[in-house]
């Protein structure tokens, strides 16, 4: 069913996420963490919903950890994307307003194999092809940005 076609008085629920753009450099190519979830099986970047007291910063470090398996610093904000869609998680279909915030983070350490259930797969993979590979255009954009913010970091 289309946005269009839902009724006016459908429940939306609010929700707050974080995650980032995390890169390494490998010789003279930088490279970013991708992941795919078990759910969608699409390759996005790591983020996850913010638990009650967190900051915007620590969710999106503990979401790369859980989902990338990485350990990462965070150099800078990127952005923040806001998207709706339509789920029936818990038997009532409702509205879902999400807010993400993303960070350019820098590897420090860790295995993309440690990653959580949630997700089926994580690749490090040079920054132009990661880039080809996100399947959400808004994703897309926040990497484009984020790896433009990259050199300033290796003065």
């Amino acid at each position: 069913m289309s946005e269009e076609m839902e009724p006016p008085d459908i429940e939306t629920e609010y929700a707050v996420s974080a995650g980032g753009v995390a890169f390494r450099r490998r010789n003279a190519t930088i490279e970013i963490a991708l992941i795919k979830t078990s759910e969608e099986s699409k390759w996005q970047l790591p983020k996850g919903l913010m638990d009650p007291g967190e900051t915007v910063e620590a969710t999106a470090l503990r979401e790369v950890r859980e989902e990338a398996g990485i350990v990462c610093e965070i150099l800078a904000p990127v952005g923040t994307i806001e998207y709706s869609f339509f789920a029936n998680y818990s038997g009532i279909r409702k509205r879902y307003q999400k807010q993400v915030h993303f960070f350019l983070m820098r590897y420090i350490s860790g295995n993309v194999l440690d990653h959580d259930h949630e997700v089926e797969e994580v690749i490090w993979i040079e920054s132009g092809r990661a880039i080809k590979m996100l399947e959400f255009e808004n994703e897309k954009e926040v990497a484009t940005k984020a790896l433009k913010m990259i050199p300033s970091y290796f003065v």
